[in-house]
């Protein structure tokens, strides 16, 4: 029997009786489908329908997001990175734990030995309240009233600065000199001087020098009218009034009166002045303050030499120890000084003036043309005005000039080789500069820096070298020559004696040096009281490491007697052209000089041209 019914879609509704069996049949029918389903093969993903989390096949690959890689690929990769990471980081611990072979740096050379111990000379000659580092155990505070025990002088602070030599008296003039010296090393040679660890070293030494300079003139003026030339009295060796020659004392035991001198008219010491304080501050650029300062001093003092013409030695003391024979030199190594710490045109075109210069001599030559010294710098300025010339070629109006100056610069280092005859040698190799006068050695030092220096230029500006008359010569045989020397000052010599007092094992044992020749002991010795030091045979109590002396004769011959002050003094300028000609040849060739740092000041040689106009508007 069939039911029928109505179809809500308008067919009709049949319901059938089999429709209608028990749940059992049901259920018994369903069971017989679900074995037919699995009588055939299921795909993965019909499998995974079926499986719980736990009963899911293995996967044979990796989804790793970008890629999928098999399994096992997977595992070998993360395996061997680990690995990896394990070995290196037992590698790691094994180079850590074992001993390391420390590689030293090589022993310094000859040279850098020798500048370490020259420079402590300087701390040897200083006047004043002395710092605590000053590491020369038999000196200390000297001479604090200089200044104050003149009453006629307006300069009562004069403490500092540097003894000149042997004895305690401070001349002005040799020691900016020297000060201007060892400027010019620091500027060419700064790497160097660290490279030895002695860049705050000799900083400090400089820094000492203008300090005390400045208390010499009013540096805070724009003009002045006085100078301070001189701190102390030399005398002569039958004065009985006490003074720094006819005492024999220790710098700390000095209980007289030190007079002060003052000029009024002097050229060439203000210039020389304006050059060691206009050079200072190229060094000490990075303290722009104090930089300032000895810029602003310089000016002053360089425009009082120009203001008031005068040799400083004319008609007094110093004519005796340290006379100038002229000032147009001064005017002329000053002058480029002040250009390079101030890049003002006006100093460059007065260095490079015609007239300036022959008046100087440097058209006419002489014995001495290109020896330079304390009291002839022209040799140092035409090498200055070489070097404006091959780093910066200026041009009009100033190249015929430097042209010149740089001829001029080639034509005395052609003097110097052993090829041509303007200076004789002795035998054991020395240049007598001085033509066998005494105290040789300090002109010697200061060629071989200018012959280093200006070899440096050359092979800076690539050039390889420079002609002598028709025969051409590398740069090479400037630093053999300079070698060459240096090397007989430091003891290759037909003596086998070094003159720097404590390099090698022979040197000089009786300097003429008050301070190292009287025994630090507590005993204070009077003016004539130290005599008997001055005249022992025995050697110096008291050694004065790095101190040059001036030297032998022209024979080779030296003489270690105390009292002959022609062999065995030593001097501020001797020691920093010394200075300077062993910082220039110590350490590795590959350290060159600074070609810009002189040139800080300097400003463009062609100046950018201007903007143009702005567009027109109508």
């Amino acid at each position: 029997m069939s039911m029928y019914g109505r179809d809500p879609w308008g067919g009709p509704l049949e319901i059938n009786a089999a429709d209608s069996a028990t749940d059992d049949d049901r259920s018994r029918n369903l069971q017989d489908y679900d074995r037919a389903a699995l009588s055939r093969p299921l795909d993965e993903t019909q499998q995974s329908w079926l499986l719980g989390p736990g009963e899911q096949k293995k996967k044979k690959y990796v989804d790793l997001g970008c890629i999928i890689v098999s399994r096992k690929i997977f595992v070998w990769t993360v395996g061997a990175i680990l690995a990896a990471g394990l070995l290196a980081g037992f590698i790691t611990l094994i180079v850590k734990t074992v001993p390391r072979h420390h590689h030293h740096p090589p022993p310094p050379d000859n040279y850098t030995v020798a500048l370490r111990k020259a420079l402590m000379f300087f701390n040897a000659q200083r006047s004043g309240k002395l710092p605590k580092h000053n590491n020369v155990s038999w000196r200390g505070n000297s001479c604090l009233n200089d200044g104050k025990s003149d009453s006629a002088t307006i300069f009562k602070d004069l403490v500092g600065g540097y003894y000149d030599a042997g004895d305690a008296i401070k001349f002005n003039f040799p020691q900016s000199f020297a000060m201007t010296m060892l400027s010019w090393s620091v500027i060419e040679y700064s790497a160097k001087y660290e490279a030895a660890g002695e860049l705050n070293h000799i900083k400090d030494i400089i820094k000492w020098g203008t300090d005390y300079f400045l208390k010499s003139f009013n540096s805070t003026a724009d003009s002045i009218d006085q100078l301070v030339m001189q701190v102390g009295k030399g005398g002569t060796s039958d004065d009985s009034d006490p003074n720094d020659h006819y005492c024999w004392m220790r710098p700390e035991d000095i209980d007289y009166d030190r007079p002060v001198a003052i000029c009024h008219s002097c050229s060439d010491l203000a210039a020389e002045m304006a050059a060691a304080l206009a050079s200072a501050s190229i060094v000490f650029k990075d303290n722009k303050a104090y930089s300032q300062k000895l810029v602003h001093g310089a000016k002053t003092l360089f425009k009082f030499s120009r203001d008031q013409r005068g040799r400083y030695s004319s008609g007094n003391e110093a004519s005796i120890f340290y006379n100038s024979t002229s000032y147009w030199d001064e005017f002329v190594w000053g002058a480029s000084w002040l250009y390079y710490a101030t890049g003002n045109s006006s100093y460059l075109q007065l260095a490079t003036t015609p007239g300036l210069a022959k008046h100087a001599g440097a058209f006419w030559g002489g014995p001495y043309y290109g020896v330079l010294s304390w009291d002839n710098k022209l040799a140092g300025a035409q090498v200055l005005l070489s070097r404006l010339r091959l780093f910066l070629n200026p041009g009009y109006p100033y190249e015929e000039i430097l042209r010149t100056f740089h001829n001029q610069t080639g034509i005395f280092m052609c003097s110097f080789l052993p090829d041509f005859t303007t200076f004789n040698r002795t035998k054991g190799g020395m240049i007598q500069l001085n033509h066998g006068a005494p105290q040789p050695l300090q002109y010697v030092v200061n060629a071989a820096f200018l012959a280093t220096v200006f070899s440096d230029y050359l092979e800076a500006a690539d050039t390889p070298g420079w002609y002598c008359g028709p025969h051409f010569y590398q740069t090479s045989v400037l630093r053999k020559f300079a070698e060459t020397q240096i090397n007989y000052i430091l003891g290759k010599n037909p003596r086998k004696m070094s003159y720097v007092v404590g390099v090698g094992n022979h040197y000089p044992k009786h300097v003429h040096h008050r301070g190292a020749s009287i025994p630090k002991n507590k005993v204070k010795y009077n003016c004539k009281g130290g005599w008997k030091w001055r005249d022992s045979k025995k050697p110096n109590p008291n050694t004065i490491v790095g101190a040059m002396v001036a030297g032998p004769d022209r024979h080779d011959g030296f003489h270690d007697v105390r009292t002959n002050y022609n062999y065995t003094e030593p001097t501020l300028a001797g020691n920093a052209g010394l200075v300077a000609a062993l910082v220039a040849l110590s350490g590795d060739r590959t350290t060159k000089i600074d070609k810009n740092t002189i040139f800080s000041a300097v400003p463009p040689m062609f100046p950018t041209p201007p903007p143009p106009p702005a567009a027109w508007k109508p």
